[in-house]
């Protein structure tokens, strides 16, 4: 699918890639990987055409779409649906030719509407929204009523829906929780075509991905499997480097000691010149060179408090008076829990790291902790909050105002954060390199508890892993939200779930949450065309009520059958139009255009059917509104 040779880029007085080459099998899930600032992204704008290669190095089948998720879509007035639909530019066109085309045209637009199946669409559209998290209110709801993390949420949607050939996510999991990143995982598993993704999610990369591209040392290689089997051949392939480098200095060695030993002596003078040359030959080895990772200081608090650290009983919590946002908290915490907490964006789960923190009083009910208990915690808005001129060695002063100079660099060194980096400023400074330092700082001062709020979004896998090692040796309770679900899984040693109102223990692992959550978001994809399927799950079990007298609570309400009834009637009339619409193309057609009549009359087939289902769904609404009136 893309063939990448001999590609060398220079930029910015820095070269990001040497002589690189590489060809992805079309059909391939492959995941990008390297050292955070390596040039994961710059490689994707290469491709995407952003950046001019300077030659022919980059190519992909003539005929190929290629798609990416670059930024947010715009806040327009257009819906959230219908944004997505817009995203498959074949049957936006198609469908605006139909207003003015000409009859001879109308049986291929059709024909050619049919055979993408454009009627399935809209279901389509919606289940990828509902998986990202959109419910069908907010569905159509304009884009201009959303935020930028929403908004690239839609973007991510438009790609998925509109199926291009080549797919290019850049870490797509960054604006998602966990139950979106679940859902996109599977999602991805299953995508018709070639994708090349940026992830320092490890579980995304071990489920989804055929082939890791590891990008390093300027040149890229491919490695067939997961991220699991790319490491295990990465090492091995150390090891015989190595082995292959230890058993050519000996034979150096062995080289230059007879070279010395004799080049002074005529007899041997011929011989020692012969191995002299060997020596000049002689190739070095080449090795993996690894990177040190600055590890994480999460230290522990010294004297441990009293159980239990957090008690709480019939607790309220929210913003306003009278309008919790959690109820009925029942819960206690003790100072080796590891909780990992769940739920989707809104349900709650900042809402009780505030209160946990402290940030937020409970309005009814009882919250019991040690009035001596220290909480560390991080979350997102402070690294959007940092000031942009601000540096690492003022932040450190303010945060060690009694400290020595040296000993506030060295704290900063420990945290990977150089002498050169130290007063750089913050707009300077990568994702990572800010997340570090407030992860950090947040910790330094021993706390009994630590809250981390998607701490990884900009932290590479060997920087994930670091986080993992401190937080294992780590000694104090941790609340832990995070997309990652393999953090997820390696820390947490208990799971609460925030939905419906409240926050209550998972009785379950993380592969029950996932299929929980997969589970939700199908049930929860309604198809907007298959209105039929609707009404029918809607009257069924008022028609299942036949013989019970007076027994409404049983079966839905007659307003949400009347709803129903309206629904069929509206998608009765559309199809009704539709059909005389099509019988004035066939009237107009030309009998000598058999390719249009032929499409024009399977569509009218197909719309018929579905007036015909329509009518049925609307006579049982009808029946089961009757039942219950």
């Amino acid at each position: 699918m893309l063939q990448i040779t001999d590609l060398t880029f220079n930029a910015w007085g820095r070269k990001f890639l040497e002589d690189a080459s590489v060809s992805l099998p079309p059909g391939s899930k492959v995941g990008l990987v390297g050292r955070n600032g390596i040039g994961k992204s710059t490689l994707f704008k290469l491709i995407l055409g952003e950046l001019a290669a300077g030659g022919d190095e980059i190519s992909l089948p003539k005929t190929a779409r290629i798609g990416s998720v670059d930024q947010e879509h715009p806040a327009t007035p257009v819906s959230v649906l219908e944004t997505i639909l817009e995203a498959d530019v074949e049957r936006h066109s198609l469908l605006g030719r139909l207003e003015t085309a000409e009859p001879e045209e109308m049986g291929e637009i059709w024909t050619r509407l049919i055979e993408i199946d454009a009627d399935a669409a809209p279901a389509r559209a919606a289940e990828i929204l509902v998986g990202l998290g959109f419910d069908q209110e907010n569905q159509q709801r304009p884009m201009s009523e959303f935020s930028g993390g929403w908004r690239m949420r839609v973007a991510l949607a438009a790609a998925l829906f509109a199926e291009p050939d080549m797919l290019l996510l850049d870490e797509p999991t960054n604006y998602l929780d966990l139950e979106g990143a679940l859902w996109l995982e599977a999602r991805l598993k299953k995508y018709p075509h070639t994708a090349l993704i940026i992830s320092h999610d490890r579980e995304m990369l071990n489920e989804v991905c055929t082939h890791i591209l590891h990008l390093a040392n300027r040149t890229l290689e491919l490695y067939t499997g997961n991220y699991d089997q790319f490491e295990k051949a990465r090492a091995e392939k150390a090891r015989l480097q190595m082995s292959a480098k230890a058993k050519q200095d000996a034979e150096r060695a062995h080289l230059q000691a007879f070279v010395d030993r004799f080049k002074a002596k005529a007899s041997k003078a011929a011989q020692a010149q012969s191995r002299m040359k060997r020596l000049a030959k002689m190739q070095p080895v080449a090795t993996t060179i690894e990177e040190r990772v600055a590890p994480f200081i999460l230290p522990s608090p010294p004297r441990p408090l009293a159980p239990p650290l957090i008690r709480l009983e019939r607790a309220n919590v929210g913003y306003e008076p009278g309008k919790p946002i959690l109820r009925n908290l029942n819960l206690r915490m003790d100072l080796d829990d590891r909780i990992g907490l769940l739920g989707v964006n809104g349900a709650g789960k900042s809402t009780f790291a505030k209160m946990i923190a402290g940030a937020l009083n409970v309005s009814e009910g009882e919250l019991h902790r040690d009035r001596k208990m220290r909480v560390g915690w991080f979350h997102q808005h402070q690294i959007e909050a940092m000031d942009p001129t601000d540096t690492p060695l003022e932040i450190i002063r303010r945060a060690m105002p009694d400290a020595p100079e040296s000993a506030r660099r060295s704290k900063l060194a420990q945290w990977g954060l150089g002498y050169e980096k130290q007063e750089t400023t913050v707009a300077s400074l990568s994702g990572g390199e800010r997340a570090r330092l407030l992860l950090n700082q947040v910790a330094m001062d021993a706390p009994h508890i630590l809250i981390l709020d998607e701490p990884t979004n900009h932290l590479d896998i060997d920087s994930r892993r670091a986080l993992l090692d401190a937080l294992n040796d780590y000694s104090g309770a941790v609340i832990l939200i995070t997309h990652d679900r393999s953090l997820m899984e390696m820390v947490a040693d208990r799971l609460w779930l925030a939905a419906d109102g409240t926050v209550k223990p998972w009785d379950g692992d993380m592969d029950d949450y996932a299929k929980f959550v997969l589970d939700r978001a199908k049930q929860a994809a309604v198809k907007p065309t298959q209105i039929k399927d609707e009404t029918a799950a809607v009257a069924a079990p008022a028609s299942s009520n036949k013989g019970k007298k007076n027994d409404k609570k049983s079966g839905p309400s007659p307003s949400t059958l009347r709803h129903a009834v309206k629904k069929a009637e509206e998608r009765m009339s559309q199809l009704t139009a539709e059909i005389a619409r099509i019988d004035d193309d066939m009237a107009n057609a030309s009998v000598s255009n058999p390719k249009a009549l032929e499409g024009l009359t399977r569509a009218r087939a197909k719309t018929q059917t579905d007036l015909d289902s329509a009518e049925q769904a609307w006579v049982a609404a009808e029946e089961a509104l009757a039942e219950v009136s």
